[in-house]
């Protein structure tokens, strides 16, 4: 008599086949550092940039402004890993669906400005007039454009969260969410005075975003 032995198929579950959250979460936390600390040792290193004249967007142009361009791109799939991350732990919950679309949203954003670059300006880079641009070039325009984007979608990120946080009591947290947009665009409307404004609201925007990534991978 013949006996057939047949093979178990190996059904790996999905859990051994995907990233954790908490894995994808660690990468919205340390996107906006990231991000913060290479344009500061740029901005620190290179000829002629000065942070109350230029913005970190301009380190993209130059010689080693591919160091720049990296950085967006670094930072936007780091932050679009968060929002996979944040789409997990929050799902069901209060802002499950929106948050992480609208952090993702920013997240592209990065990859976008990598892409577009920003216009030269301000004595930046070397050769480049002193004074600050009158004009926009089309991929100016297009950087600029997805730049006020994606931080338009990191506050409704945050007012959304705000509202997970607030139903799961955490009224602190829940508070400084609802900050951290105003905070974010009092930085932008300053920007027309001084760029350093822009520069502390886009920051600012970033480090809320590490904060909160952080306090849901610790849920």
């Amino acid at each position: 008599m013949t006996h057939t032995i047949e093979a178990p198929v190996a059904t790996a579950p999905a859990a051994a086949t995907s990233v954790p959250a908490r894995t994808l979460l660690a990468g919205g936390v340390v996107a906006g550092p990231l991000f913060l600390g290479a344009g500061l040792i740029q901005g620190l290193t290179r000829d002629g940039f000065d942070f109350t004249r230029n913005a970190i967007s301009q380190l993209s142009l130059g010689g080693p402004g591919w160091i720049q361009v990296t950085s967006f791109v670094l930072t936007g799939v780091l932050v679009i890993a968060g929002a996979i991350g944040m789409r997990r732990v929050l799902h069901g919950k209060p802002g499950g669906v929106w948050a992480p679309r609208l952090t993702a949203v920013f997240g592209a954003s990065f990859l976008l400005s990598a892409v577009f670059t920003a216009d030269p300006g301000a004595g930046f880079p070397a050769g480049a007039p002193d004074a600050r641009a009158t004009s926009m070039s089309w991929h100016g325009t297009l950087h600029m454009l997805s730049g006020m984007v994606g931080y338009l979608a990191l506050c409704a990120a945050f007012s959304v969260l705000a509202r997970y946080f607030a139903a799961d009591g955490r009224r602190g947290w829940a508070v400084g969410s609802r900050l951290a947009p105003v905070a974010v665009l009092a930085g932008f409307a300053g920007s027309s005075v001084t760029v350093v404004a822009f520069t502390v609201g886009a920051g600012l925007g970033l480090l809320g975003l590490a904060a909160v990534t952080a306090r849901l991978a610790r849920a």
